[in-house]
């Protein structure tokens, strides 16, 4: 009898912890989303119909696509911009995942006279913000022409320089695949390349998918390194730098509601991108961060 009260408590106690969890989760989802939902409703409202970019007001009182039909209607390059935001992004995840992965099986599969010393090399180097190298990148990139109207391939040869430093979480992905199997492939006659390409990757979906998914995220959101390369020249600017301009003319009330519809857009790619590879970004960082 006492078990069975001490049980029905128990329970009862969970469903009320339950309950003030799950409603202390909402009302922080509701704060967080509202910005967002503030951003949607402000890019369906027009300019012409409703005036600036100062209201008083979050849902429009007469929704309109004008916003997003001056994206595309050729009075401004946001598609070129949007263009360029997508080559940039990428090729920098293609390439950078293929590094980091390299880097990352190298270190975790091969023993080599100055591995250890590498790695805390590139532990101490990674401690250092990148911004302390901007001056001296952007001197580099103009003398090979790379900067202006060479930012795009200027900006991908940056994103993806020295990202094998990033190796930390794929590494510890790959220390967590038993070496035996490394092994057993070795007696059967393959190489360094066939095992990679043959067994480990394929067990490696999640972490290859992280990779990814950070690599395109980086370039897809910059702005600071991005408007510090391509300035002064229009065509050459990411989403980030194009729209920023936008809003630092003087008609802010006018493009303040296409500000919103262009990050609207921008938003659209990364967020199928998370919702459908989720699964696997969250093996990837549970995984790689087991080993170290």
């Amino acid at each position: 009898m006492a078990d069975s009260k001490k049980t029905s408590s128990m329970s009862r106690n969970r469903k009320v912890g339950n309950f003030f969890s799950y409603l202390l989760l909402i009302l922080i989802s509701v704060i967080w989303l509202f910005p967002f939902f503030g951003l949607v409703m402000q890019s369906f409202r027009s300019y012409a119909t409703e005036y600036g970019g100062m209201v008083d007001y979050i849902i429009p009182k007469h929704f309109s696509l004008d916003n997003y039909t001056f994206l595309f209607s050729g009075q401004t390059n946001y598609l070129r911009w949007y263009g360029n935001t997508v080559i940039i992004a990428f090729f920098t995840a293609i390439l950078q995942t293929l590094i980091v992965l390299c880097v990352s099986y190298a270190l975790s599969r091969m023993r080599f006279t100055g591995r250890t010393l590498l790695m805390r090399i590139w532990l101490i180097l990674g401690m250092f913000p990148g911004f302390l190298t901007m001056i001296c990148m952007y001197f580099l990139l103009k003398q090979f022409g790379l900067t202006q109207e060479g930012a795009v391939p200027g900006l991908i040869l940056t994103y993806i320089a020295s990202c094998g430093m990033g190796y930390y979480v794929c590494k510890g992905y790959f220390d967590t695949i038993p070496k035996a199997l490394d092994e057993a492939a070795r007696i059967d006659g393959a190489n360094r390349f066939q095992i990679m390409n043959i067994m480990i990757l394929p067990l490696s979906k999640p972490i290859i998918i992280y990779t990814a998914l950070t690599a395109f995220m980086a370039p897809w959101c910059d702005y600071i390194f991005a408007s510090y390369v391509a300035f002064g020249t229009d065509k050459s600017y990411n989403v980030a730098v194009a729209m920023t301009r936008w809003v630092n003319t003087n008609d802010y009330q006018g493009y303040f509601t296409r500000f919103c519809a262009g990050g609207v857009l921008v938003a659209i790619p990364v967020t199928i991108l998370f919702m459908a590879l989720q699964k696997y970004y969250v093996e990837g960082v549970t995984g790689g961060a087991v080993k170290g």
